[in-house]
């Protein structure tokens, strides 16, 4: 899998625009910052700036890095190459998520007052809209994708088990967005019941198309020790 300067663009504005709040908000945040907020959208953990505001910029970094560097330490590695467009949407949605969390973080280390209740269902839900679109490209490896012993064990159950996920993760992200923009009367128990919820599902799911599959061929690329 090709890896260019033009490719790797959105993603490393995004780190460029973690950093740069970084160092904008250092000076002037307070000795505590936000850390935490529960799950009525308030402020319920403060913690160092060092912990706030250095440590979510490290972990984008090396998120960054660690995703970059999966294609080439993974047994199906040559499958990226098949869905490498695919896996450059997750990696950068991801971002772009911690991203706008971070903000958020140093907005309220400023002092601004930031709805929480509005931000953590609307990012998500777009996070989830975005993989839901993708999901269905989503080729056999072992980092990537919804992957149980069953999906990495039949091609059917691989392909079948993305194809109800996309639609689950689309679905279950409209829902997030409109209730974000909406009503806004979930509370975060409702955001982890829908997704455990969505995983007991595909879990079941993927069970049941390699229970019925006569072949039962693992996907190619997907078994341990299998070389280029």
């Amino acid at each position: 899998m090709t890896t260019t300067w033009r490719r790797e663009l959105p993603s490393l504005l995004l780190l460029a625009v973690t950093l740069g709040l970084l160092v904008t908000t250092w000076s002037a945040a307070g000795d505590r910052v936000p850390v935490h907020w529960n799950a009525a959208g308030e402020i319920d953990r403060y913690g160092s700036k060092a912990m706030g505001l250095l440590l979510p910029p490290l972990f984008a970094v090396g998120l960054y890095l660690l995703l970059l560097f999966v294609p080439r330490v993974d047994p199906g590695r040559a499958n990226y190459a098949t869905f490498s467009d695919t896996y450059l949407v997750i990696r950068t949605a991801v971002l772009a998520l911690i991203t706008g969390f971070y903000g958020v973080t140093c907005l309220a280390a400023r002092g601004f007052e930031v709805s929480m209740e509005l931000v953590a269902p609307l990012a998500v839900g777009a996070l989830f809209v975005v993989l839901g679109s993708v999901m269905g490209k989503i080729r056999p490896n072992w980092f990537v994708g919804i992957r149980t012993p069953w999906t990495i064990s039949s091609k059917a159950s691989w392909v079948r088990t993305h194809r109800l996920g996309g639609w689950l993760f689309l679905v279950l992200g409209l829902a997030f967005v409109v209730n974000a923009l909406t009503a806004r009367w979930w509370t975060a128990g409702w955001i982890v019941g829908g997704i455990l919820a969505m995983v007991v599902i595909l879990f079941a799911y993927s069970y049941f198309v390699w229970r019925d599959d006569p072949d039962k061929i693992p996907p190619a690329g997907t078994l341990p020790g299998v070389e280029d």
